[in-house]
């Protein structure tokens, strides 16, 4: 029913008894108008009775039954899709089960429920509230979506309706995305989702990244995760490294660096072997007469071990200039 003006007693622009008049006038148009579509329909199921299992279309693809439709539907004047839904319809609805005062697109779209003793017992079942079934309300029964939705899911699906297209997909959701409120009411872990996706490009996201590392309390936050914070300083490690390799390929002082550097690196060796030396002149006289427990001695292997496989490298590093280290050591040296 269209929306009433403001103006008390009227409807659009007609008063509300001429409103009455002009829709008792329309239901008897559309009331002629259903007679006639299953008319139509009638006559087309006579001419190619539906062959298909529960009054489907299976038969409708065949040459024969589409040439004969499409032959009747030029010499009437209607479209082949027009003339196949009103034949389908008719189908659907045996005359005795077709209901007066219920247009034909209703018995179209409750057409659309499988079981017959459903669908039968439903046209006589208007929905809650109303006299008369309506196209929406017949909708809503089979679960399509409806022309003027009403409640929230059914404004849900209008938009994904409307938002198929990518372009027009992408519009809406950038503009619901500046509205805090929308954002708000939006679950966490939802959010988050809508995060990575809109991520997943390596340059938005390390920007997006350096933004959000700027604010402290996020930054904190990020680095109490393992896996971020090993993340972090191994991308700290790479950075420094790939600055180095520049510097070695690209500045003209870089031979001169690398000749002190391996001085600076000769020098550190020996205080480090210096310093684990005169650390254990301090603590192993200390242990004199002291008998450690089992779990302690284990310990205590467990690093003389890991001692003996580093010096062991210091070694090979030294004699060989190889610094690599194997799997075996690597775990040993991370104390696995």
């Amino acid at each position: 029913m269209p929306e009433e003006s403001m103006n008390t007693g009227k409807v659009g622009s007609v008063s509300a008894d001429r409103y009455e008049q002009i829709v008792a006038e329309l239901r008897e148009i559309v009331e002629n108008h259903t007679r006639g579509q299953f008319t139509i329909g009638d006559h087309a199921l006579e001419i190619e009775p539906l062959r298909g299992t529960g009054g489907g279309e299976q038969s409708d693809e065949l040459f024969t039954v589409k040439q004969s439709l499409f032959r009747l539907a030029e010499d009437i004047g209607l479209s082949y899709s027009s003339l196949k839904s009103s034949r389908w319809t008719a189908a659907r609805w045996p005359k005795d089960r077709r209901q007066s005062g219920v247009s034909f697109t209703v018995h179209k779209v409750l057409g659309r429920i499988a079981d017959e003793r459903e669908r039968f017992a439903a046209i006589l079942t208007p929905p809650e509230g109303r006299a008369r079934w309506t196209v929406d309300g017949a909708k809503r029964r089979v679960g399509w979506t409806v022309e003027h939705p009403v409640t929230p899911q059914e404004k849900v699906s209008a938009i994904h309706t409307l938002a198929r297209d990518e372009n027009v997909a992408a519009a809406v959701t950038t503009d619901f995305l500046r509205r805090p409120t929308v954002v708000a009411q939006v679950k966490r872990e939802d959010r988050v989702r809508v995060v990575e996706e809109l991520t997943r490009d390596d340059h938005v996201a390390a920007e997006v990244t350096t933004g959000l590392l700027r604010r402290p309390d996020v930054a904190f936050r990020a680095m109490r995760d393992d896996t971020a914070r090993h993340q972090v300083n191994h991308a700290q490690v790479e950075h420094g490294r790939q600055a180095r390799e520049h510097f070695e390929e690209t500045h003209p002082i870089a031979p001169a660096v690398r000749r002190i550097e391996r001085t600076v690196e000769f020098l550190d060796l020996v205080a480090a072997c210096h310093a684990f030396v005169a650390a254990a002149g301090r603590v192993v006289p200390g242990m004199r007469d002291r008998q450690l427990g089992d779990d302690e001695r284990a310990i205590v292997h467990d690093n003389v071990a890991r001692v003996r496989a580093t010096l062991d490298w210091i070694e090979t590093a030294v004699d060989t200039g190889r610094v690599d280290v194997d799997d075996a050591l690597a775990r040993l040296l991370q104390g696995e």
